[in-house]
């Protein structure tokens, strides 16, 4: 295998330590076919291999279809771990994803197959290769007065109480603006203080073996249009149809997952099939905008960034990994 040994946050594991494969990539770049097929190569020279999944919305058993889940079929007979492990009433956070996948790398190791992490959720891989900052439970109270203000407001107050988060941070990122603010608020220290100390990390025990997926993006959009309609033709509204039917709190991640919100709006007669063909296809493209950023500017610089011509067929891309 390769040599090319960083974690997404720090340095690479002991020469000899036991090797974990990571190829990363935005979503339909075409990582889950290449997962399977560095798997069957790897079998070819008698080395076991399972592919675990690092995808956030592929831990949930609903989302089948809108995760783009790979089948049966698709999996070619390799072993695939936490997929559909969740269920969606019980949201994932990086953490939980984090200790399933380390049970199933060391698992994995234990009986001599070399674990393939395959997925394009950022957070995720950060988690599990560096760590996770050791923040204590947020007070109640302070998390209900931070979430009944509007993003503006919270974004105002975190560049009060927390201004180097905040000026890094996009004004409308709901999610992580809130997130920083009953941090500080609740802790009386910020977010980056805490995530200097972070715990957990698997970096420092492992060989690691990665391989950042970065298409061409017009490329990539076109594929990511005509796998949403492929979505929409194969059973993606009765899926959102039975999530709904579950009642599930809309705040969960399962519920806010990309076609979800736009399938929904479409059962509730609130939008046409063509609006959430076109919403859920552009919900798709901004998200894969987003993945880019990340894998050319927070994955190591020595991760090698391959382009779609090089890991289009097995040769290059299994000499790339194994030799």
């Amino acid at each position: 295998m390769s040599t090319a040994n960083s974690s997404v946050g720090a340095s690479a594991g002991r020469s000899g330590a036991p090797p974990v494969a990571v190829i990363a990539g935005p979503t339909a770049s075409g990582k889950s076919d290449l997962a399977v097929r560095l798997a069957l190569a790897l079998g070819e020279r008698g080395q076991a291999a399972v592919v675990i999944n690092a995808d956030s919305a592929q831990v949930y058993a609903d989302l089948a279809i809108l995760s783009a889940r790979p089948n049966q079929a698709e999996m070619r007979g390799v072993p695939h771990r936490v997929y559909g492990a969740w269920d969606g009433a019980v949201a994932c956070s990086a953490a939980d994803w984090a200790q399933a996948a380390t049970a199933e790398i060391d698992r994995a190791h234990r009986d001599g197959a070399i674990p393939i992490l395959v997925g394009g959720t950022g957070l995720y891989l950060r988690t599990l290769l560096d760590g996770i900052a050791p923040v204590p439970a947020i007070d109640p109270a302070v998390r209900s007065a931070v979430r009944a203000l509007t993003v503006a407001e919270a974004h105002a107050a975190l560049t009060r109480e927390d201004p180097a988060r905040a000026a890094r941070l996009n004004p409308a990122d709901t999610t992580r603006i809130t997130r920083a603010l009953e941090v500080v608020r609740s802790t009386g220290l910020s977010l980056d203080e805490w995530q200097r100390h972070r715990e957990g990390g698997i970096a420092d025990r492992i060989a690691l073996h990665p391989a950042v997926l970065l298409p061409d993006r017009a490329w990539l959009y076109q594929r990511c249009d005509l796998r949403f309609d492929a979505m929409l033709e194969h059973g993606a509204i009765a899926e959102v149809e039975a999530l709904l039917a579950r009642g599930l709190d809309t705040a969960l991640p399962v519920m806010r997952a990309i076609g979800v919100p736009e399938i929904a709006a479409y059962l509730a007669g609130e939008s046409s099939l063509d609006a959430a063909r076109r919403l859920g296809a552009q919900a798709t493209r901004n998200y894969v905008k987003r993945q880019l950023t990340w894998l050319r500017h927070q994955c190591p610089p020595d991760w090698p960034r391959l382009a779609y011509e090089q890991y289009a067929t097995d040769i290059p891309f299994a000499s790339l990994l194994l030799d």
